[in-house]
């Protein structure tokens, strides 16, 4: 089994949600999360500066900040790793900067506090 955490923009979360759920995915747990990748400037706002559009200069300033994004996380049996991860992208593809991540990460074990089951069994299955 694998964990899969992606982290998403707020707008489109509940797509995400939907998606998930059409796919037969319907566990997940999602949280707030504040975070930027590795594009540090907006080209758009550097060009607007550049030509003394004083909003584009004041936003410059932002360029490090954290941005609110929403990081799901969701644990599956190995066979529907892919189909979930394939879902996350195609639910949040934009083509531009700030579309989000996905890690998949392996999970020793799983445990039902409510039964005690333990394992795949826990786990949602197609």
């Amino acid at each position: 089994m694998k964990e899969i955490m992606a982290v998403v923009r707020m707008n489109m979360i509940n797509k995400t949600k939907l998606a998930l759920i059409d796919a037969g995915i319907p566990s997940m747990t999602a949280m707030d999360a504040l975070g930027r990748g590795k594009g540090l400037v907006d080209m758009a706002l550097l060009k607007g500066a550049e030509q003394g559009y004083e909003e584009a200069i004041s936003q410059l300033g932002q360029a490090g900040r954290l941005i609110p994004k929403r990081a799901i996380s969701l644990v599956v049996p190995d066979k529907l790793v892919s189909k979930t991860v394939e879902t996350i992208i195609h639910a949040n593809q934009t083509g531009k900067s700030g579309d989000g991540v996905v890690w998949v990460m392996p999970i020793l074990d799983a445990v039902s506090v409510r039964t005690g089951e333990s394992g795949d069994k826990v786990l949602d299955d197609l």
